[in-house]
């Protein structure tokens, strides 16, 4: 392949579109450059420079070389760099999921003050929903997981702890008929409206999703912001966070329910598998930080400037 002398000198007549422009900007004699150019050119029995013209120019051959070996060059730094890397503790990446009902805006403090370590340690943040955050992480899907709402799986190697509760309110518009009912709610009373759902994204289970009566019929939505706009659009009922709504019930655009049967508090939870990695070690410790923990469980009450 080309050592990085050769690969300037190949992007210097490139450049320059001459031996002697390139040799000047080089600082070696044109000669230098010529044979050197010819060396290479031997080495790959290719002719790399068309000369026909006044201006020197790659040719197909010589295009092809210098790409890849700028490529190769640019691999093999960026190897150099991991290797160093991960001798010194860093994990060489750190896949980390949430469940979908953490509002990615709230990491983004915790992302920015991890780039500041400059450990190289390449991010990936996806979301899951409900049992979909476990199974990533059984699957190798994720390093660690964040805001689980479903008590942690018997997995092998498994470790997890509480980042507190998360309250709920049963919440329809104020034109839907249960808006307009008094007293507590009956589970057939619920039954009988339309419930919107944020469904479960395990692969491998049978796409569940929580907070309404059997037999209810759903509109499934990809989100909880999403399905916040449902319930207020009155397409259908439902369970919401009641931090992230607290504006709309304010300005009575959301109205809360009494029901028969209250929502206990859902607890959230952080996971990962073993592990010794200075990045994971890095995270849980920040995650244990009373602030943001608060931050994470509570989300951002949006509509407050509306």
């Amino acid at each position: 392949m080309l050592s990085d002398d050769e690969i300037q000198l190949m992007e210097a007549i490139r450049d320059s579109g001459s031996l002697s422009r390139a040799a000047a900007h080089l600082g070696k004699a044109p000669s230098t450059v010529s044979y050197t150019l010819r060396q290479i050119e031997g080495r790959f029995d290719a002719l790399l420079f068309d000369r026909r013209r006044y201006r020197l120019q790659l040719t197909t051959a010589g295009a092809l070389l210098v790409r890849e070996a700028v490529r190769l060059r640019d691999d093999m730094q960026r190897l150099t760099r991991r290797v160093a890397q991960v001798a010194r503790g860093w994990e060489d990446r750190l896949w980390i999921v949430t469940d979908e009902i953490i509002e990615f805006s709230s990491l983004l403090p915790v992302i920015r003050d991890f780039d500041a370590l400059e450990s190289g340690v390449r991010l990936r943040v996806t979301h899951e929903v409900l049992g979909g955050t476990w199974e990533a992480l059984a699957e190798g899907r994720a390093d660690l997981v964040i805001g689980a709402t479903n008590e942690p799986p018997p997995l092998a190697g498994l470790q997890w702890r509480e980042m507190g509760t998360m309250s709920w309110v049963y919440a329809v518009a104020p034109r839907h008929p249960l808006g307009k009912l008094r007293g507590p709610l009956t589970a057939e009373q619920l039954r009988e409206h339309r419930a919107i759902v944020v469904a479960d994204s395990s692969h491998h289970g049978d796409g569940r999703a929580y907070g309404h009566a059997e037999g209810q019929p759903t509109l499934a939505v990809p989100n909880m912001a999403a399905k916040i706009e449902a319930q207020r659009a009155g397409l259908g009922v439902g369970w919401l966070p009641e931090a992230r709504i607290a504006s709309l019930l304010a300005r009575g655009e959301l109205v809360s329910c009494e029901t028969a049967a209250p929502r206990e508090p859902n607890t959230l939870y952080l996971g990962w598998r073993g592990g010794e990695g200075r990045a994971l070690a890095w995270w849980l410790h920040r995650l244990d930080e009373p602030r943001l923990r608060s931050r994470l469980l509570e989300g951002l009450d949006r509509f407050a400037r509306e």
